[in-house]
């Protein structure tokens, strides 16, 4: 059995047209996927929507495997849905789609030893007193090794798929392209803004040269605070496509779920004053939520972060859109904290004139949640079927459908993953005391 073939492995297409082939083979088995549903409801004497039949479990998975396959920023672009949607998709496509988040198939050892010969020169192995065939973790842009130094130091080596920055643009156009055909997203929505940021991100994130210098970055910022762990970099072994850091064990943070309740609410209460840290004191954000990037230390009670490559400044107006956002709804007033959803861009001014009653009773849920006496109970979902009702109706009306500011979809992005996880480590945390700690918000420090 070829390499390719097992389990796990396998070669990432790299080429224009082998990539373009697999879109092909995803949009016709949606097609015949949306074929075979209608057929199966007008047969029970359904009248399907065009959209119940696109987002069934099947064409979720067909969607999902071929994501997985292509990997890059066909991959991404899927784990950003997958995540971006949170509570509000059926949690049938949720489950599926949350794959995408999970561990992707991984480079067969052919494909790998030619990407690291073509970085390190062929004798590369001679590097390293050990170096793992078999990666620790595979994800959408990259996989990762375990290996040990003749020093006796132990790294994690973060290899890139080959083709997968060449791929970004294409990739990116292909995904939107099966929106606009699937009928998902409206004709009338100007995504061109989205698309172009969407691929300067990507092409951001396969520079590993700029994740090392995020890197230090970041690590700095967070000093010596004991609640977290940052890896320190590895620069003579680091190139634009491969990135050397120090190994740092831990568990994934999704384990901390059936641990006692005061670890779980440390560990969200990390997480949640972080994100805080990020857009207020520092101005500087790790923006991908992604589960794997964080893992968790049950002896030192510390949050390990991991993965720099979605690092970005936060511009002022958004610190200062969402501040003004945050400091209403402490004060619990609906009509200030609607005038500064549509003042940062969360809210169209054409939603709110057309759909104001459920704008409001939306906001009248966010605020019953975030000022109910004690700790926030992130566990408690029992609000979100709510939510999701309101929303369906203004979703509806796809006239009035509305793209915040690019800046604001990237925070908004690292917020709701930071809440999502928060959710499923069923914590609770007073985040009321930890944002008003930040009434007054202060100038970023520069590093």
């Amino acid at each position: 059995m070829s390499d390719d073939r097992k389990p796990g492995g396998r070669s990432v297409p790299s080429g224009r047209l082998s990539r373009l082939g697999v879109f092909g083979k995803l949009a016709g088995g949606v097609a015949g996927g949306v074929i075979a549903e209608g057929a199966r409801r007008l047969a029970d004497g359904q009248r399907p929507r065009m959209s119940d039949l696109l987002l069934t479990p099947g064409n979720a998975t067909r969607v999902a495997d071929q994501l997985a396959h292509l990997r890059g920023a066909a991959m991404k672009l899927g784990q950003m849905i997958s995540m971006d949607a949170g509570d509000m998709l059926p949690p049938e496509l949720t489950q599926i789609l949350a794959r995408l988040r999970d561990n992707a198939h991984h480079m067969p050892p052919r494909q790998l030893d030619e990407m690291l010969a073509g970085e390190w020169g062929r004798d590369w192995r001679r590097r390293f007193r050990h170096f793992q065939a078999h990666p620790v973790a595979a994800a959408s842009i990259g996989q990762v090794h375990r290996a040990e130094l003749p020093d006796g130091r132990i790294l994690a080596i973060k290899v890139q798929y080959p083709g997968v920055a060449a791929s970004i643009d294409a990739d990116v156009d292909n995904v939107a392209t099966l929106l606009r055909v699937s009928g998902l997203l409206p004709r009338e929505l100007d995504i061109a803004p989205l698309l172009g940021e969407a691929k300067r991100q990507l092409h951001e994130e396969a520079d590993y040269a700029r994740e090392l210098a995020m890197l230090d970055r970041y690590r700095a910022l967070i000093g010596d605070d004991p609640a977290y762990v940052v890896p320190s970099a590895e620069p003579e072994l680091s190139t634009g496509r491969v990135l050397a850091m120090q190994f740092v064990d831990g568990t994934p943070i999704e384990a901390l779920k059936d641990r006692p309740q005061e670890e779980r609410d440390r560990a969200a209460q990390a997480l949640i004053a972080l994100v805080l840290r990020e857009l207020f004191a520092w101005g500087y954000m790790q923006t991908d939520p992604n589960f794997a990037n964080y893992r968790w230390q049950a002896d030192s009670g510390r949050l390990v972060l991991l993965d720099f490559g979605a690092t970005r400044s936060i511009a002022t107006e958004t610190r200062e859109g969402y501040h003004g956002l945050l400091m209403a709804g402490l004060d619990g007033n609906l009509d200030q904290l609607r005038d500064a959803a549509v003042a940062a861009g969360f809210l169209g001014a054409r939603a709110v004139e057309r759909h104001r009653e459920s704008i409001d009773r939306m906001i009248g849920v966010i605020l019953g949640e975030l000022n109910r006496p004690g700790p926030l109970d992130f566990g408690d979902r029992t609000f979100v079927a709510a939510l999701r009702d309101e929303a369906t109706i203004v979703a509806e009306d796809r006239a009035t459908w509305h793209l915040p500011p690019i800046d604001t979809l990237f925070v908004q992005r690292k917020i709701s993953g930071t809440a999502l996880l928060c959710a499923r480590l069923k914590a609770r945390v007073d985040a009321r005391s930890m944002i008003e700690a930040y009434r007054v918000t202060p100038a970023p420090e520069l590093v």
